[in-house]
């Protein structure tokens, strides 16, 4: 399975914020749309992303002023992503082994996705789901 199928599947909206957004009011987007992370671009340019994870350490270590700073303080800038024609167990493995949770689809230069672990823990599940009922009416009819 490709990546193009899990976003055929949950939709290709993105959110995101630009840099000069506070983080507290990028926390309230986050909260807003029960989402985990954020893009932070210019105009059609990836600048960075910000996740729960970076929001956590970052008020671990700063304390709540850190909210009326502009989220390019905050964010995470090295973004690694994939394309629509990568497959599951590939972005899988990218996940994994970067330690993070969130993967922008880059299509032709133009962002078209946004795919969480959860979306892959999801798709995946559904998959095995369905070869478990082939194989149960294979069974069946054998």
């Amino acid at each position: 399975m490709t990546v193009r199928a899990i976003l055929d599947t949950k939709g290709h909206d993105v959110e995101s914020v630009e840099p000069g957004v506070t983080l507290a009011e990028a926390v309230k987007r986050l909260a807003e749309r029960k989402i985990g992370a954020v893009l932070v671009m210019s105009g059609t340019r990836i600048e960075g992303i910000l996740s729960e994870r970076d929001i956590v350490r970052v008020l671990g270590e700063q304390g709540a002023s850190v909210l009326d700073q502009p989220v390019s303080s905050v964010m995470t800038r090295r973004v690694v992503s994939c394309r629509p024609t990568d497959t599951v167990a590939a972005i899988m493995e990218m996940m994994t082994l970067g330690k993070f949770r969130h993967l922008p689809v880059i299509e032709g230069g133009v962002v078209v996705g946004l795919i969480s672990i959860g979306d892959v823990v999801k798709w995946r599940v559904q998959e095995y789901e369905s070869e478990q009922e082939a194989l149960t009416q294979y069974i069946k009819t054998a």
